[in-house]
């Protein structure tokens, strides 16, 4: 019998109910579909969801389902940049996953359909598709189209440091406020958002070829459509659920993915994390393993040249997966009902990549540009880079690990030995770049933003003041026990574990302390004492003295969610989830 029909047969108050709800008698025999979907207004990736939610219950009811619509509207990252409302968007993923979770369980359903776009509402969908695990297909929302001259989003943290330096006038910063986000969809460049939307069709959960589409496009609506009568399918179809799909080589299908695409950094919290709910383990250093090596293809923004739009016309995915196609688990299941390798098969035989070169083509006649696939993605053999794009930095400055995205950095900065300047906060940092109190050579410390000390959120802005600075750009590095934006660049080290308010090695740094950077050897190390290098046991012996001195901070925030997200979250690298056992 079907969890809706359990439900019916328990709680005779079910039916008149969804009666009232607008439910048709009919209605209740048939395969109920949750449709849940991150839609509001709170941001372009969320703003026309409500469009695709319509698609897909379309779709549903014409595989003889009845969809019922549930919404849990996500934040924006981009408009919580700048002040302490930022703290709260890595909390937001575990609340995410709580209320679909709440929702998903309270009224059981037979089906599921999920749909979102952003940072936190990507991640947080498929940790509670995860704990549902009823027969689902999730809708990646696509990404907005570019600006006039290509711009993009993450352009806007270089204009706001160059207006702060008066390097331009405050009509070329406000041009580029009202023409950096021309439509609806994830932001134009391979940030958290892109590369989550991504990640969810390379574990099997999405259709192929429905990760970042162009938001308007009518493919997306058509994918939509699909995915609702998939999920129908799916409950028909043996009860097909997530936990049937999702392997650990469905998760180092998707890393493999990441390392090809320069994917976010960010990555590494939410795919440990949804790992997590399903029960395998995935950690930085997997991360890191699987990295070593890969080919780096896509020419996207921001280590790229072209806005995200271009990553379907390119052939998206399904293009990523056929250069890599000898590194990946071709057997894994997905939502489809059969294996990747048979599905990348389809695609060639049904005219995907056509499909794809005609909008390629229409894009580069409407612009006037001449841009190839192989200008987007490029072939195997002649990758951008044959190391991934990710390394996990460790050492006695970050014994549990730190992640840098070397496709973003300057080589000048892969080994480098810098003295320490900490800070306790992103306010004192950011003013002391912008103000050119920090030197070339200096390695900049925000410390006290881990999950426990204020939410983890990124260091956005004073990565784009450094990376946008020609002098410091290449001469400092940024080390903080937060997190970055995906749209971040240059060289900044994020995640250092353990965190300064678990008493991390990076909360007992001090000025003028000797900082050792090598990229190629995984290393980050504290080498020297207040100018002075050191051996490593010396070094051991003046930690653990100023350990014995050290007290953590007070709780930032003495009560509500991110009091119960510093006292739960887990090391960063492991994913920052909510651990309650």
């Amino acid at each position: 019998m079907r969890p809706s029909q359990k439900l019916r047969d328990l709680s005779p108050e079910v039916d008149p109910l969804r009666i009232g709800t607008g439910w048709k008698p009919d209605d209740l025999e048939k395969v109920q579909v949750f449709i849940e979907s991150t839609f509001g207004d709170s941001h372009p990736g969320s703003g026309h969801l409500d469009q695709l939610v319509a698609k897909a219950r379309e779709g549903v009811m014409d595989a003889g389902g009845f969809g019922a619509r549930y919404f849990c509207t996500d934040m924006c990252d981009g408009e919580s940049q700048g002040h302490d409302g930022i703290n709260y968007s890595l909390a937001s993923r575990e609340m995410i996953a709580n209320m679909i979770e709440i929702q998903g369980s309270a009224t059981p359903f037979d089906a599921g359909v999920f749909i979102a776009s952003c940072d936190k509402g990507m991640p947080g969908s498929l940790m509670g598709l995860a704990r549902l695990n009823i027969p689902s297909v999730v809708v990646p929302g696509g990404t907005m189209a570019a600006g006039p001259d290509l711009l993009t989003l993450e352009q806007l943290g270089m204009y706001s440091a160059k207006y702060e330096r008066g390097e331009i006038d405050r009509e070329e910063l406000d041009w580029a406020k009202q023409n950096a986000c021309p439509s609806c969809g994830a932001c134009s460049f391979i940030g958290t958002a892109s590369t989550m939307q991504i990640m969810a069709e390379a574990l099997g959960l999405a259709l192929p070829g429905s990760a970042l589409l162009p938001a308007t496009s009518p493919d997306l609506q058509t994918y939509a459509y699909q995915s609702g009568k998939q999920a129908v399918r799916l409950a028909q179809m043996e009860h097909m659920t997530p936990r049937d799909i999702v392997t650990a080589e469905s998760f180092k299908n998707a890393i493999l993915v990441h390392a090809a695409i320069s994917g976010s950094t960010n990555a590494l919290l939410h795919i440990p994390a949804i790992a997590h709910e399903f029960g395998i383990e995935i950690t930085g250093e997997t991360f890191d393993q699987l990295h070593r090596g890969a080919h780096y293809l896509l020419d996207i923004r921001p280590a790229g040249r072209w806005p995200a739009e271009f990553f379907y016309y390119a052939g998206g995915v399904p293009a990523i997966m056929e250069e890599i196609r000898q590194h990946l688990c071709l057997d894994v299941m997905t939502v489809t009902g059969k294996t990747l390798g048979e599905n990348l098969d389809d695609l060639r035989q049904n005219g995907f990549f056509d499909r794809c070169q005609h909008w390629l083509d229409a894009s580069n006649e409407r612009r006037g540009i001449h841009v190839r696939r192989e200008d987007v993605i490029r072939p195997y053999d002649q990758a951008i880079g044959t190391d991934g794009s990710i390394a996990v930095l460790r050492g006695n400055l970050a014994p549990e690990g730190a992640v840098i995205k070397h496709t973003a950095c300057p080589r000048e900065m892969f080994e480098a030995v810098l003295t320490a300047r900490p800070f306790d906060s992103e306010e004192a940092c950011i003013d002391a770049v912008l103000h050119h109190r920090v030197q070339p050579g200096d390695a900049v410390f925000i410390r006290y933003e881990g999950p426990k000390g204020s939410g983890m959120p990124e260091m956005f802005y004073t990565s784009e003041a450094i990376s946008s600075d020609k002098e410091l750009g290449r001469s400092i590095a940024l080390i903080t026990d937060g997190r970055f934006s995906g749209a971040s660049t240059g060289p900044v080290i994020g995640h250092c574990s353990p965190e300064a308010q678990d008493g991390g090695p990076i909360a007992l740094v001090e000025e003028g302390d000797l900082i050792y950077l090598n990229v190629k050897e995984r290393k980050l190390d504290i080498i020297g004492i207040h100018g002075q290098r050191m051996s490593p046991e010396e070094i051991d012996a003046v930690l653990a003295e100023r350990k014995k001195a050290w007290q953590p901070k007070a709780p930032k925030y003495p009560k509500g969610v991110l009091r119960l997200f510093s006292e739960l979250a887990v090391s960063p690298m492991k994913g920052a989830y909510l651990a309650f056992e």
